[in-house]
C-alpha cells in the first residue's frame, strides 16, 4: 500500500517546500517579534503513535472483504492519515509525545467492498473515516473514537478512473478518488476540462470536492463544485443511493443536495457525474489596481451583477496587496505602488474571451480601476497553489499562520470584513501578539461574495489553544454579523459547535434523523458536521 503523496506533518510535496525569504523574515522580526529561525522537524520514523486497537479478528475479517494487501495497521500508513492540514493539525503533528491516528487503513476497490466494510463495521462498533486527498483544514479527518472499539481510515485511492464521458451532453463520471490533476489529465485526453481549481487542487479528490462543497478559483466562470455535479453514487450502511437522473427535475426535494457537503457522515461517495466543458481555446489575463478595498469591491459587484463573464475575478485588500509588495520586488514584472490588486482571467474561444474581456474592462475602468496589464494576473496563476507551503515555513519559524473564510451579501460585506478583522486582531492581542490580517474576495455572486482571511501572528504559549480561542471569538463574530460559518472549507469538527446557529434547532434535528436513517450505528466520521 503506497503512502499518500502529502507530507505527514506539512502541506503537500516536501520537494516543493518554500523557505522564508529575507523580506518575510524581516517582517516577522519587525512586526511580530518572531525570530524567523526554523525549528527542527520531528523524524517521521520515530514519532510515537497510539497503538492500534483493531482486534486481530476484525483485521482478518476486513482483509477477507478487500484483500490482505488492502488492509494495514502499519504505523507509517496510519500516521499519514492521522488528520488534515489545518494549522492545529500541523502544530499537533510537530509536537513531541504520542500522536493519535486511525487504527487501520482500508483501501476498497469497488462499491460492493465498501458496502461490506460498512456492514461489518456497523455490526462490530468500528468507526469509519472516508479519506480522499487529506486536505481538510477544519478537523474533518480526525479519528474521533467516542465509544467505538476502533477507527479505520477508508482510503478511496483505488476509485481513480474516468468511468465514462458523454461528449454530446458534456458530462463525465469520475471515481471519487481521482485527484484534481488526474481529472484534468483524464478529461484532457478527450479534449475536455472540469475547470475546478481550489487551492487544494493538486492533492484533493473528486469525492472530497463533493463531500465538502468545494469552491475553485475559477468559480466566476464555472461555478462552485456543487453546481457542476449532475449525479452521485453514495454507498451508505443502509444501502446505495444513485442520485441525479436529468439536468433538472421537479421530483420532490433534491436528495443529491443533501449528500453534497455531508463530509463523509452520511455515506461514502464513490462516483460523481459532473458537467465538463471543452478545453478552452485561449485565455486572456488582466490585473487591476483600485485605490481602496471598498472601490474594488464595488467594481467586482458591478461586474458580477452585469454578467460580463470573467472566469476568474478576485480582489486583495490593502493589507494583502501590501504584504505582497513588501516580500517581492515586483508582481509579475509590473511595479504596483499600493492600493488593492485585482486579477481577472477569461477562457473560451478567442472571440468569446475577447468580448467578455472588453466588457469587463469597461466596467472596471468605469468603477475606478487602473489596468496593470496581464503580467500580474499570469504571475498570480503561476503561484496560486503555493501559499500553503509558505504557511509551513512560518509555523516552523514560530509564527502563527492560518486562514478562515465566510460569505455575506454585498450590502453587509464591509461591515463583516471590519468585524472579522477586529475580532482577530483583538483576540490575538489578548494573547500578547500583534496580528497581520489580510483578506481577499475570490468567489462572487449577484447578491454577495466570499471573504477569505489570512492571519499571521506570533506563537504565544500553547499555539493550538491560542488559535482556537481566536477562531472561536471570530466565528461568534461572524454569526452575529450575518456571515456564514463557512463558505467552502466545510464544517468538520472545527465549525461544528456553530452549526446550530447556522441551521437552527430544527435543522439539526433533520440532519440527525437523516443520519439515523442512512447510518443507524453512527459509524461514519463521528464528531463531524452534525452537533
Amino acid at each position: 500500500m503506497s503512502l499518500p503523496p502529502m507530507a505527514w506533518n506539512a502541506w503537500g510535496d516536501p520537494e516543493a517546500a518554500t523557505p522564508l525569504g529575507d523580506g518575510i523574515r524581516a517582517l516577522l522580526v519587525s512586526a511580530l517579534g518572531v525570530s524567523g529561525e526554523p525549528a527542527p522537524a520531528p523524524d517521521r520514523d520515530t514519532v510515537p503513535l497510539r497503538d492500534s486497537t483493531l482486534a486481530d479478528t476484525d483485521r482478518a475479517a476486513l482483509a477477507d472483504i478487500v484483500g490482505a494487501a488492502n488492509v494495514s495497521t502499519d504505523d507509517l500508513q496510519r500516521l499519514y492519515r492521522a488528520g488534515g492540514k489545518s494549522t492545529p493539525d500541523l502544530l499537533r503533528r510537530n509536537e513531541p509525545g504520542e500522536q493519535s491516528a486511525p487504527d487501520a487503513v482500508v483501501t476498497p476497490g469497488d462499491d460492493d467492498e465498501i458496502a461490506a466494510v460498512l456492514g461489518y463495521c456497523s455490526a462490530h462498533g468500528i468507526a469509519v473515516v472516508p479519506f480522499g486527498g487529506g486536505t481538510s483544514v477544519v478537523g474533518g479527518l480526525d479519528p474521533e473514537r467516542d465509544t467505538f472499539a476502533a477507527v479505520v481510515s477508508l482510503d478511496l485511492r483505488r476509485f481513480d478512473r474516468l468511468v465514462s464521458l458523454d461528449d454530446v451532453s458534456g458530462e463525465a463520471v469520475l471515481g471519487a478518488g481521482v485527484t484534481g490533476p488526474a481529472a484534468e489529465r483524464l478529461l484532457g485526453e478527450h479534449g475536455f476540462s472540469l475547470g475546478h481549481f481550489p487551492q487544494s487542487f493538486q492533492f484533493a479528490t473528486i469525492g472530497g470536492f463533493a463531500a465538502t462543497r468545494s469552491s475553485g478559483q475559477d468559480s466566476a466562470g464555472y461555478g462552485r463544485f456543487d453546481a457542476m455535479v449532475r449525479g452521485l453514487r453514495v454507498v451508505t450502511p443502509a444501502g446505495v443511493l444513485d442520485l441525479g437522473r436529468a439536468p433538472a427535475s421537479a421530483a420532490g426535494p433534491d436528495l443529491m443536495q443533501l449528500l453534497l457537503g455531508s463530509e463523509g457522515t452520511l455515506g461514502v461517495i464513490t462516483q460523481v457525474r459532473v458537467r465538463v466543458h471543452r478545453v478552452p481555446e485561449t485565455t486572456r489575463y488582466e490585473a487591476w489596481s483600485f485605490p481602496d478595498f471598498a472601490t474594488g469591491a464595488a467594481a467586482l459587484r458591478a461586474v458580477t451583477q452585469t454578467g460580463t463573464g470573467p472566469t476568474v475575478i478576485r480582489l486583495s485588500d490593502e493589507a494583502e496587496t501590501g504584504i505582497n509588495l513588501a516580500t517581492t520586488d515586483k508582481i509579475g514584472g509590473e511595479q504596483i505602488t499600493g492600493g488593492c490588486l485585482a486579477v481577472t482571467t477569461f477562457e473560451g474561444t478567442a472571440a468569446h474571451a475577447d468580448s467578455r474581456h472588453a466588457e469587463t474592462r469597461a466596467v472596471l475602468e468605469r468603477c475606478g480601476g487602473t489596468s496593470l496589464g496581464e503580467a500580474p494576473a499570469k504571475a498570480w496563476e503561476d503561484g496560486r497553489f503555493g501559499a500553503p507551503y509558505l504557511r509551513d515555513s512560518l509555523l516552523a519559524a514560530g509564527a502563527l499562520c492560518e486562514t478562515l473564510e465566510t460569505a455575506t451579501t454585498w450590502s453587509n460585506l464591509a461591515n463583516l470584513k471590519a468585524a472579522v478583522t477586529d475580532a482577530l486582531t483583538t483576540s490575538l492581542a489578548d494573547t500578547g501578539t500583534p496580528a497581520l490580517v489580510m483578506c481577499h474576495i475570490s468567489h462572487v455572486y449577484p447578491t454577495g461574495a466570499s471573504l477569505y482571511f489570512t492571519v499571521v501572528a506570533g506563537q504565544r504559549g500553547d499555539a493550538i489553544a491560542q488559535w482556537r480561542a481566536a477562531k472561536a471569538t471570530t466565528t461568534e463574530t461572524i454569526v452575529r454579523t450575518g456571515g456564514t460559518i463557512t463558505h467552502h472549507h466545510a464544517v468538520g469538527a472545527d465549525h461544528r459547535p456553530w452549526m446550530r446557529d447556522e441551521v437552527g434547532d430544527l435543522g439539526v434535528d433533520v440532519l440527525r434523523q437523516v443520519k439515523r436513517t442512512l447510518d443507524p450505528a453512527g459509524i461514519l466520521n463521528p464528531g463531524k458536521l452534525i452537533p
